[in-house]
């Protein structure tokens, strides 16, 4: 059986607007497992970033536990809760979120320097990076020297450069073409698995979301499981 990296335990967020109280997540358990990728399919405004938010250690929960690589997450404070989130997690969003003033390999290379990787050893990991999507030839380029494709992969090689063990994606094609989309999305599911990563990604397409392991989706705030 594989190991658990990622429990959810009765979690519940909720917020006030208007004077009312709205349940986002409600009593949700759900268990990310060593080198799978699960699929979140849901529509917009149902709680899926706000998930993925908790999830990543960027939002706060009202009840429940989340238990990390072993660790409980109630009884972190905020210096090994980011320590978590640097080393132990990566993070695509559906805007690249490039920086633009930097090129390709300087963007990869952030989370490495921030993590205190010298810049020579950066430099080498972020070309290695770079290469596993056929990027290295584009490194000196800047983001608007780039595709919209060669953007989102530099854009998912920045969040796995530090070799995370989580990866958590919040529509990371959504901005792509369908033809481009279906290309991006199997470089980075291929890259996942090379890599041993585990994934939970948010996608509106039913299409790529049977390619994964399992899929899971929101109702009325409760996690159901489509494919399990």
């Amino acid at each position: 059986m594989n190991k658990p990296l990622l429990e959810i335990i009765n979690l519940s967020k909720s917020y006030v607007q208007a004077g009312e109280r709205l349940e986002i997540l409600k009593n949700i358990d759900f268990t990310l497992n060593s080198g799978e990728m699960v699929a979140l399919v849901a529509p917009s405004g149902v709680g899926k970033s706000t998930f993925l938010h908790i999830l990543g250690l960027l939002d706060h929960f009202d009840s429940g536990e989340i238990v990390i690589l072993g660790e409980k997450i109630s009884s972190l404070n905020e210096d090994r809760a980011a320590q978590i989130r640097l080393k132990s997690y990566g993070f695509v969003y559906q805007a690249h979120h490039l920086l633009p003033e930097f090129t390709a390999l300087e963007n990869v290379m952030m989370p490495l320097l921030i993590a205190g990787v010298n810049k020579t050893q950066a430099k080498e990991k972020g070309m290695e990076a770079l290469a596993l999507f056929n990027l290295d030839s584009r490194a000196m380029h800047k983001p608007s020297q780039l595709s919209g494709g060669e953007q989102q992969r530099v854009a998912i090689l920045r969040a796995i450069v530090h070799r995370p063990s989580i990866l958590l994606a919040d529509e990371p094609t959504g901005n792509l073409d369908v033809q481009t989309a279906d290309l991006v999305f199997d470089e980075l599911k291929n890259l996942v698995q090379k890599l041993g990563i585990s994934a939970l990604i948010a996608t509106h397409s039913l299409e790529l979301a049977e390619k994964m392991d399992r899929i899971v989706t929101f109702d009325k705030g409760s996690l159901k499981f489509l494919k399990k």
